[in-house]
């Protein structure tokens, strides 16, 4: 019998923050059935949200103006496209380029002609232009022309694309910014925030991003109609489903992790919840049989990723040699009440940080009924409070009790103070220095907190040795700088993983741990670094399309499971050339 997801928190046995909120492990997370394309798509589906073309005025190069609709029982909205032809050369990874292949947004409401004239005037532009207000996502996407050239050249021959075209790059247009929140003049978060469509985090970017797929494909299809209309074929929904959306992403991130922890609480929270909600099951055959094949299909699914970074490839190697492993554990060990309990313990002293992560998120796929209305967790209002009032004494007790992994550290020490942070006036994207050797140490980030945390603990310590009976607002009285850091420190004393355990000055320090965190949570795959600053990443690979959506699926189980996608076997011959 499976226990009712209203379980109080109280009961659950969570995993201590010394462990989840240590950043290796956190580097270590995958996309799962929370992350917010699988949150998404299962919105879509369960509210019957319907997508229509609107307008499709492309040319015979594939540039143009492309309008989407989407009605939801609450609302409508369009999503603009435009294409634009662009020099090859002009193609970047970079955040901030000027020319991109599409520019696109969604809108709130109704889109008229005099509307349409200031989004194509405006969008293009993207930072630079004069966004509408009621614009709810501003993005931009290039396309991977190697992709893009072989697909339109087999559909136009009247073949299939070769699936493992996809296998080597999983989409045919890759984002560099989803701006949402309000950014360069578009729609405010508190907005969204009354929105009953998109109230969820991130929930209208990933809407944007699964809207520039649907366009990919179409105007991949047009553009072979074009070329050769007695010949050109369309593409089997196999294919059609197994193409992604990229997105390259930089240091950018990492800022949002520290500077939101009362949503990364929600995150990890969650996650946990879930993973200790599950534990507290009875295991039956039939949910051993599904963990297994789903142990599979992560199996080869990490099999066919994959990546540049050779420190990736051996981390998706790990998890490829140790799974057979699992699923032998899994078929001899009896069916004790407590079997996914006993597997945790063993894949902890057994197997890579990665492969346990692995084990977490396919044991979460297993109870939907259960999982699922933690989605609802997912968001929350974010507000750090001060409590001016409170004795002195009992803040240098909270620093102790919750930040005790911050106050063993020397700071001062070469290896300790290694980066610093700051924001680039150029490119106005967080950057990493090395400190006594790079300028910009004077203009530093806040975002390393232990070593500031550990300076709050001394100067509360000290003044605590002559004003024993200090409130708060007396220390903050003579020290106004640390108002900040106490006020943190107070707010998340009620949380128990708002706090990312580790020293972001560290020469150890690993970015890339940061990135990793918070795409897991989007529902990124096929996690690629191309340096340990920057990486690539693949959304919606595997996802139902448009089309299936419209359909309006009774089996929301089948149309929900689409976690690690495979490379599609074809009935029919793909085309034979090389890309």
């Amino acid at each position: 019998m499976i226990e009712s997801a209203s379980i109080p928190v109280e009961r659950l046995s969570l995993r201590p923050a010394c462990e989840v909120m240590e950043l290796e492990r956190l580097g270590s997370l995958h996309a799962g059935r929370l992350s917010f394309v699988r949150s998404l798509m299962r919105q879509m589906a369960q509210q019957r949200w319907k997508i229509s073309c609107q307008r499709f005025e492309l040319d015979d190069e594939g540039h143009g103006t492309v309008i989407y609709r989407l009605q939801t029982p609450y609302g409508r909205y369009h999503g603009l496209i435009f294409s634009r032809a662009i020099a090859d050369e002009a193609r970047s990874d970079r955040v901030i380029a000027e020319a991109w292949d599409v520019t696109f947004g969604v809108i709130e409401g109704d889109v008229d002609e005099l509307l349409l004239d200031q989004m194509a005037a405006n969008v293009p532009l993207q930072e630079a232009g004069r966004q509408n207000p009621r614009l709810l996502v501003l993005s931009r996407a290039n396309k991977s022309m190697r992709n893009f050239k072989s697909f339109v050249e087999a559909l136009a021959s009247g073949k299939q694309p070769r699936p493992e075209w996809l296998t080597k790059v999983g989409y045919l247009y890759r984002t560099t910014a989803v701006y949402g929140n309000g950014k360069f003049g578009i729609a405010d978060y508190e907005l969204l925030q009354s929105n009953p469509d998109f109230r969820r985090p991130f929930s209208a970017q990933m809407f944007a991003v699964y809207l520039l797929r649907h366009f990919s494909v179409e105007q991949l299809e047009h553009l072979a109609r074009v070329r050769a209309p007695q010949t050109a074929v369309t593409l089997t929904p196999e294919l059609r489903r197994y193409i992604g959306i990229g997105n390259s992403t930089g240091l950018g991130m990492a800022p949002f992790l520290i500077n939101h922890p009362q949503l990364i609480q929600q995150w990890v929270s969650c996650r946990e919840r879930a993973l200790a909600m599950v534990l507290a099951q009875n295991p039956t055959e039939a949910l051993r049989h599904r963990l297994i094949s789903l142990c599979r299909r992560a199996m080869t699914h990490l099999a066919q990723t994959l990546a540049d970074d050779v420190e990736q490839m051996q981390r998706n190697g790990e998890i490829v040699a140790a799974l057979p492993a699992v699923i032998n554990w899994l078929e001899e060990v009896p069916l004790e009440s407590d079997l996914w309990q006993q597997l945790v313990n063993w894949s902890k002293r057994t197997l890579s940080l990665e492969a346990q992560e692995l084990i977490v998120t396919v044991l979460i796929e297993l109870y939907p009924e259960l999982i699922d209305p933690l989605e609802d967790a997912m968001g929350t209002h974010e507000a750090l409070e001060l409590t001016p009032d409170m004795p002195l004494l009992q803040l240098r007790q909270l620093i102790e009790t919750h930040y005790d992994w911050a106050l063993d550290q020397d700071y001062d020490a070469p290896e300790a103070c290694y980066w610093f942070w700051y924001r680039s006036v150029e490119k106005e994207e967080p950057r990493l220095g090395i400190r006594y050797h790079e300028p910009g140490a004077d203009r530093e980030l806040p975002l390393a907190i232990a070593p500031h945390v550990q300076k709050v603990h001394q100067a509360v310590c000290d003044y605590l040795d002559t004003t024993p009976r200090a409130l708060v607002i007396n220390f903050l009285i003579a020290y106004p700088r640390y108002k900040a850091m106490v006020r943190r420190i107070q707010s998340l004393s009620e949380t128990t993983y708002g706090e990312i355990r580790a020293n972001l000055w560290h020469r150890d320090m690993k970015p890339m741990h940061l990135l990793r965190t918070k795409l897991s949570f989007f529902g990124a795959s096929r996690f690629d670094p191309r340096s340990d600053r920057w990486v690539r990443v693949t959304l919606f690979q595997g996802a139902p399309l448009a089309a299936e959506l419209n359909a309006e699926p009774d089996d929301l189980a089948a149309f929900d499971d689409w976690s690690f996608p495979l490379e599609p076997v074809l009935e029919q011959p793909p085309d034979g050339s090389e890309p």
